[in-house]
């Protein structure tokens, strides 16, 4: 089945084709063009097409809506933004100047009625209706990050973020507002994908307001016959006999989850080296003669082996594949130079290759191999540079000690070996956030704290120099949620660690990884709060908890009953309010792994309405406790 990041690509690829079928066209030169896009645009194509896949559609030139730009004749533009007053009275100055020939505008969200007259009146006015070619709703506002991971927004994130929905001033304005911004993109996830999902969620709160809002769009337009975009998915066997099950969560179902110290490696990139948009900023290495330090960009796509296949494994298995790559490297790189050698080909006499008949056919495969050896070495070198800068940040913050703490506190399973305010209060353990995350953990995962103890740690936490304003917004949220679940959380357990001396092979081979001091940690796998509701649902486990979700199903007229026969679903769609981290990410993936291992085929996409690491989340959490 064609995941949603295909789906949004090939939309993509063509609106860039002019919003022709592009297979047709795949031989033939792609006609040129310029791409003029805004910052959300920008946002949605950087993950998915490269400038090099850009180049081969035909686009010549790629610039902000917003920036200065000559006038180019006799070439056709294709606008893709959104429909904000701000994006459209530029598109009208562009008519008044007549910088262009040919105007092909794509709305990433559906242009309102009103907005489209007033861009009709200014064609009008600029005398280029027979300019514009064609306008174009696209349906294509989130980002695909992943092929099973999406989220809504990255510039201006704050605006669908944690604090936005739970500050203590909110309008209901401002709350409505957030909610349909939401439910926009939802309905163009739906609109991509080609289907209409059964929806779940719970009861009081954001993911409720999502839930009810996206099903009265879905079923609007579900039985209005003239706009009906799922019109191939009301046909049976045109695209998906099972539909997808789409579970809305709210972000305060687990607090524990985004503070949490981690140990794969795409999840560190992300908390350590602010991994966004699927690319990673990093310092280049020591600079020479006091030069100021470099910075370097890495992209990780999926084009990227090494990267799809460990960005979900733990970090000293990442350092010793680099290390088992480097190494394949080294040996192809030594035949190559041998066979030179053997062949009598040096700097000064090239020529010999002439003379030499018997070897052509290896030199001619060695000459081949050749590009995708520098590539390898590209990537190689790219990854170490990344490997090398998290475990730089492991090995200054002590942050495998974190990680496994953390894991026993969230398992119950096992003592902690050195009291926490230990922890707290030495100045060689992490730094202050790091102290502060692991305290907010315990917090939300003690049945009882007593307020002599809570002090105990505020005051530690305190005279380390702490903002004990994420603390005090926490104390909150946990006295909230024990009101209305009318129990302690005992929503983690099962987890863990074992340590395990994994790293006697990098020591012994020189490594560019110097793990001394570092624990190797074997992480057991379990699910954590998120993935055991999605493990309910999708297998409709009866509790007393999950019979409390609402069932939404836009296909039916009347309100959704629970179907009677109750097979379990292969497809969901687990989305977040308030933020989501590839934490969650990881383990639902793990869990899809795990179960579909079992003859039960499984396929779970996790998107969320922004994406925020440790830091992150605590800066709004300190935000909503500066309210208190």
């Amino acid at each position: 089945m064609t995941s949603l990041r295909q789906r949004q690509k090939d939309a993509i690829r063509q609106m860039l084709n002019l919003n022709q079928p592009f297979s047709k066209q795949a031989t033939s030169e792609p006609s040129w063009k310029i791409l003029v896009y805004d910052r959300t645009g920008q946002d949605i194509i950087s993950p998915l097409i490269s400038v090099k896949e850009l180049r081969e559609q035909g686009v010549t030139l790629f610039v902000q809506l917003h920036s200065d730009r000559d006038p180019i004749p006799e070439v056709p533009v294709v606008y893709f933004c959104s429909p904000t007053e701000e994006n459209l009275g530029r598109i009208k100055q562009d008519f008044q100047r007549g910088i262009y020939d040919v105007y092909h505008l794509n709305f990433i969200s559906p242009i309102s009625r009103q907005k489209l007259e007033d861009l009709g009146s200014a064609s009008i006015e600029a005398n280029c209706v027979a300019n514009i070619h064609k306008i174009y709703d696209q349906y294509v506002n989130f980002l695909s990050l992943e092929d099973d991971m999406f989220v809504l927004r990255h510039q201006n994130s704050d605006a669908l973020s944690y604090y936005a929905i739970n500050k203590g001033d909110i309008k209901d304005t401002e709350m409505d507002e957030i909610m349909n911004n939401i439910v926009d993109s939802l309905f163009s996830v739906f609109v991509t994908a080609g289907t209409v999902p059964i929806i779940r969620s719970p009861k009081g709160n954001a993911a409720e307001l999502v839930a009810r809002k996206l099903d009265k769009k879905l079923r609007e337009n579900l039985f209005d016959a003239r706009n009906n975009l799922f019109s191939a998915d009301t046909q049976a066997g045109n695209f998906n006999f099972h539909r997808p099950l789409l579970i809305i969560l709210d972000r305060n179902v687990d607090m524990a989850t985004p503070l949490h110290h981690t140990w794969t490696y795409q999840a560190l990139a992300h908390d350590l080296l602010n991994l966004a948009l699927n690319r990673v900023v990093i310092e280049d290495s020591t600079p020479k003669g006091g030069a100021r330090a470099k910075h370097k960009a890495c992209e990780l796509d999926s084009k990227d082996k090494f990267w799809t296949s460990h960005k979900g494994s733990p970090f000293p298995n990442v350092a010793e594949a680099i290390q088992e790559e480097l190494e394949q490297y080294r040996s192809s790189e030594e035949e190559v130079k041998k066979l030179k050698t053997s062949m009598g080909i040096d700097n000064e006499s090239e020529l010999a290759v002439a003379l030499v008949t018997d070897n052509t056919a290896k030199i001619t495969s060695a000459v081949q191999s050749l590009p995708q050896l520098l590539e390898k070495k590209r990537l190689i070198d790219m990854h170490t540079s990344i490997a090398t800068a998290i475990l730089n940040s492991i090995k200054a913050r002590k942050l495998d000690t974190f990680f496994e703490l953390e894991e026993k506190i969230m398992s119950k399973t096992q003592q902690l070996e050195k009291p926490l305010l230990d922890i707290i209060s030495d100045p060689d353990a992490g730094d202050l956030e790091d102290k502060l995350r692991l305290f907010i953990i315990y917090y939300i995962c003690s049945a009882h704290l007593s307020d002599t103890d809570l002090k105990k740690f505020e005051y530690a936490l305190g005279e380390a120099g702490c903002d004990l304003k994420p603390s005090a917004y926490i104390k909150r949220w946990k006295s909230f949620t024990k009101m209305a679940s009318g129990a302690a959380l005992n929503q983690y357990e099962g987890a863990g660690t074992k340590t395990v001396n994994m790293f006697s092979k990098l020591m012994s081979q020189g490594s560019n990884f110097v793990m001394e001091g570092v624990k190797n940690l074997v992480v057991k796998r379990h699910n954590l709060p998120v993935t055991k509701i999605v493990d309910n649902l999708m297998d409709f486990k009866s509790s007393q908890e999950m019979d409390e979700y609402h069932y939404l199903d836009p296909k039916q007229l009347k309100l959704a009953e629970m179907p009677k026969s109750r097979s379990p679903f292969q497809d969901a769609i687990v989305f977040v309010v308030g933020g989501g981290n590839y934490i969650e990410y990881q383990n639902l993936v793990d869990y899809a792994k795990a179960k579909t291992t079992a003859g039960n085929l499984r396929r779970i996409t996790y998107g969320a309405s922004t994406l925020n690491n440790a830091k992150q989340f605590l800066q709004q959490l300190s935000l909503l406790g500066q309210e208190l």
